[in-house]
């Protein structure tokens, strides 16, 4: 399993007289540069996710969707023409007053355009086009939300790789340990110096360890699987992240402000209520006069079965209004829907608000205790280091059981653990908060690459009157 990940240097004091002590402090923790050419940072991994992540960019096709609303509510601003053609047979048998008859058989056609133009609708178009962009409006903020998500998910994902390799060499070396720990319980059982419980306590701190050790390793294969899944491509050469505590605001309370107006639920949230207020007029157009005008042309040709007219042209010009006067009650039951849902939007607005506050306060506390955490998983494995180093000592000279060695051995492994965990935790607490406060993106991270913006797609088919291939050329 080894070898995908780059060893990260934590700062251990390698000159402890310890097995595998070297190697250990060469793996462990998460603060180390990778060593080759390849070496990928956090940041390449976050535009690998921002260009080819499937559930951003399945995202970025629902709003370019989405951006189609506004055109389709501008035709009603537009006249429609309607071009129709008619043909046929008709056979004709007419008998005349004096008792003739006259029968043929006509060849009828009927060619005509038609041009409808909407002078006056209730205010109907101009509703439905502002109802349009205000669902473009939140729908970028619902960009920009999957957006952060996405980004905070690929930093998880990478952190624990990282940390998860960390782990398992951490595992691995104690393992190592264990078996010299083991071989010297026996050698010194053969001399005498030590009972058999001795070397039983030996073995099955190496049977734990070995079991511990397998855990590890199944958890760095499914921490690649899911990094491979969000960020596009399997884990090479990671380097060691840094929190982002300096692109957050100083203060919690500033924190909580800056969310209240950046972060994209909350803007969402608003646009939903614009986009809910402006739907009561769109109701209530229903029960305002319309006013049309239509124009036609056409040319009918044997359409006649009398045999009187060959041929006839017609052109007319018509204004019509109408005047909604009783429905049914359709029309009053939508507007007091509207109004229903208006209210609800505004509670919901209300809700985002709130869980956003909350979210902030909720990251920011989460964020200073792992610092306080790294600061005492950091004392913790000094501390286990001097005593394990102690127990070693002791035990040469007869003053400490194998059991006591053992124990320190644990006792170490596990705060090396958990400061590979506090250390993860630490990076990925930063992030959580930048994207609390709703400032998890490219322009923030100052990610090296392309921005996708949405105005480009909406700009290129808002004034669109006609076409059917998409600007991407679908």
């Amino acid at each position: 399993m080894g070898g995908v990940v780059s060893r990260a240097v934590f700062g251990c004091r390698p000159n402890l007289r310890l097995p595998g002590a070297g190697f250990a402090c060469a793996i462990f923790g998460l603060l180390a540069t990778a060593t080759t050419s390849a070496a990928e940072t956090l940041q390449d991994a976050l535009v690998k996710t921002y260009q080819t992540n499937p559930q951003l960019n399945a995202e970025r096709a629902r709003q370019r969707g989405t951006d189609e609303n506004v055109p389709q509510a501008l035709s009603g601003y537009r006249p429609q023409l309607v071009a129709s053609l008619s043909a046929g047979l008709q056979a004709v048998r007419n008998v005349l007053p004096d008792n003739n008859l006259v029968s043929t058989n006509l060849k009828p056609w009927t060619i005509g355009l038609t041009v409808t133009q909407v002078l006056f609708n209730g205010y109907k178009t101009a509703s439905n086009v502002r109802v349009a962009e205000f669902q473009v409006k939140s729908g970028r903020e619902a960009l920009r939300n999957t957006e952060q998500g996405v980004f905070l998910d690929a930093v998880t994902a990478y952190m624990n790789v990282m940390a998860n390799y960390a782990l398992y060499e951490s595992q691995r070396t104690n393992v190592q340990v264990l078996r010299e720990i083991q071989a010297t319980t026996k050698r010194r059982l053969d001399a005498g110096d030590v009972t058999p419980t001795d070397t039983a306590q030996a073995e099955s701190r190496l049977s734990r360890g070995l079991a511990d050790l397998n855990a590890a390793e199944v958890a760095l294969a499914i921490s690649k699987e899911i990094y491979t899944q969000v960020i596009g491509e399997a884990p090479t050469q990671l380097t060691a992240a840094s929190p982002v505590d300096r692109l957050i605001p100083s203060t919690q309370l500033a924190s909580i402000d800056a969310a209240s107006h950046e972060h994209p639920a909350v803007l969402g949230a608003g646009y939903d209520v614009d986009m809910a207020q402006t739907s009561i007029k769109l109701a209530e157009s229903a029960l305002l006069p319309q006013v049309s005008v239509q124009g036609s042309v056409s040319r009918q040709v044997q359409n006649d079965p009398t045999l009187s007219v060959q041929k006839e042209d017609q052109a007319s010009v018509v204004g019509q209004i109408n005047v909604p006067i009783y429905d049914g009650g359709m029309a009053a039951s939508q507007t007091r829907q509207a109004k229903e849902v208006t209210s609800q939007s505004r509670l919901v607005f209300e809700q985002v608000r709130n869980q956003t506050r909350t979210a902030v306060v909720s990251a920011w506390v989460s964020s200073e205790g792992t610092k306080v955490a790294v600061r005492a998983a950091e004392s913790e494995v000094k501390a286990a280091e001097i005593a394990l180093q102690g127990v070693r000592r002791e035990a040469q000279g007869g003053q400490r059981t194998t059991i006591d060695v053992l124990n320190a051995q644990q006792d170490l492994t596990n705060a090396r653990s958990r400061l590979i965990g506090a250390q993860r935790d630490r990076v990925i607490a930063s992030y959580t908060l930048l994207s609390a406060v709703g400032r998890l993106d490219i322009h923030t991270l100052n990610l090296n690459t392309p921005d996708y913006s949405a105005d480009v797609h909406y700009h290129q088919v808002r004034d669109a009157w006609h076409g059917l291939r998409t600007p991407s050329g679908q």
